[in-house]
């Protein structure tokens, strides 16, 4: 008869396939995942109101006091993946949290977590560490202090108030030096990151502590970052930075700065030896250093008859072990920007550096730049500067 027949065994299949499951097809895992996501949420939203009873139903509670001071607009987590055993799971998360005042974007951190289930079915964090191949965050290596100053704001580990104080002062000279040397179209605003030790710094970046030995400070950002993005974090190493006297100390603050002041601008496009220079050339210009103070080690290589025969190219600014090597690289971009000041003038040395930035590849970037806000071309410009490190090192 039309619109009967009998059950087959396929459906049979299907509806018994719907009972193991239940009626929307959610798995176990998919329930797990996310009852997982939801402690997370309420661990977050526990984060952002301070709140260390309601941090501490979420699992461990250790880490709360180590949190407790930043300045947070922001706060979540997203689980992409869950591994789970039993009664234990590891849960692969993507931390997105955002500095107040500062980050206009999240900064994004890989997290794994380690969790566990009691008796009533509740799973708890047991631990809360960077994702495998991902950077520590500075609250992973203790309870974090913040600073504030008129235009910074001063995160550190393992310091003393007073040396905190002492960076945010740095930054706050830091800032209107550099709006007067590049323009006040940036947020004017710096953000200094400050670890315990060489070591900390180097799992700040993710990187050996070998590659930061004797640099006192480094910047992190995107180049040619959108104007809504995390804030530039300045990365201070303290061994190196102890090493420096209160005339080194602002010119490497003022130095990293300039990197946060410049980074829309600087593009793939931007040689090295330019975002260096430039970047040294604010560092130094209020100084009152002369040259050879200024350039010890290019000073003597010029004295010697040694002078370079080209601008340093970007491997020459790697971080290689070869000090000496990477000083004159320093002080060769510095000089190269000293010249375009001296003769062309500080308002031209910013259109081009602006100019070298609107490319978004590399060749033809410099070329261009020179030839139409400096009238010249690089091969020009490479022998003048050769002649102007006899005139100011020789």
């Amino acid at each position: 008869m039309a619109g009967r027949r009998s059950r087959s065994p396929v459906v049979a299949l299907v509806v018994l396939l719907v009972a193991l499951t239940g009626c929307g097809g959610r798995s176990a895992a998919d329930s797990a995942t996310a009852d997982v996501q939801r402690l997370l949420d309420r661990r977050a939203a526990a984060v952002l109101d301070h709140d260390e009873r309601s941090y501490a139903r979420t699992g461990a509670g250790a880490d709360f006091a180590q949190v407790r001071a930043l300045p947070l607009a922001a706060w979540s987590y997203r689980v992409t993946a869950l591994h789970r055993s039993g009664d234990t799971a590891t849960a692969d998360a993507e931390l997105r949290y955002r500095v107040a005042g500062y980050d206009r974007a999240p900064v994004t951190a890989g997290r794994t977590l380690r969790l566990s289930r009691d008796a009533d079915g509740q799973w708890s964090v047991d631990a809360d560490r960077p994702a495998r191949k991902s950077a520590q965050q500075l609250w992973d290596q203790g309870a974090v202090q913040a600073v504030r100053g008129e235009h910074s704001l001063v995160l550190g580990v393992g310091q003393s108030g007073r040396s905190l104080r002492g960076f945010a002062d740095l930054a706050d000279r830091a800032v209107p030096a550099v709006s007067q040397a590049w323009g006040r179209d940036w947020g004017r605003r710096v953000v200094l990151l400050v670890p315990k030790s060489l070591e900390g710094m180097a799992r700040l970046l993710g990187s050996p502590a070998s590659s930061y030995r004797g640099i006192a400070a480094v910047t992190t950002g995107e180049t040619g970052a959108p104007a809504r993005a995390p804030a530039d974090r300045v990365i201070v190493n303290p061994d190196a930075f102890a090493l420096l006297g209160s005339l080194g100390e602002q010119v490497v603050v003022t130095h990293e700065t300039t990197h946060v002041a410049t980074r829309a601008h600087t593009t793939p496009a931007t040689p090295l030896w330019l975002s260096e220079g430039y970047a040294d050339w604010v560092g130094y210009r209020a100084a009152g250093r002369t040259p050879p103070e200024a350039a010890p080690e290019l000073s003597r290589a010029v004295t010697q008859g040694r002078i370079p025969s080209a601008l340093p190219g970007d491997r020459d600014f790697g971080f290689t072990g070869d000090a000496s090597r990477l000083a004159r690289a320093y002080e060769s971009g510095w000089t190269a920007c000293r010249l375009i000041a001296d003769r062309w003038g500080e308002a031209r040395l910013s259109a081009f550096y602006r100019a070298v930035g609107e490319h978004r590849k590399r060749a033809g970037a410099v070329e261009e730049a020179m030839r139409d806000v400096l009238g010249t071309t690089p091969e020009a410009f490479t022998a003048q500067w050769r002649d102007y490190l006899r005139v100011q090192l020789g």
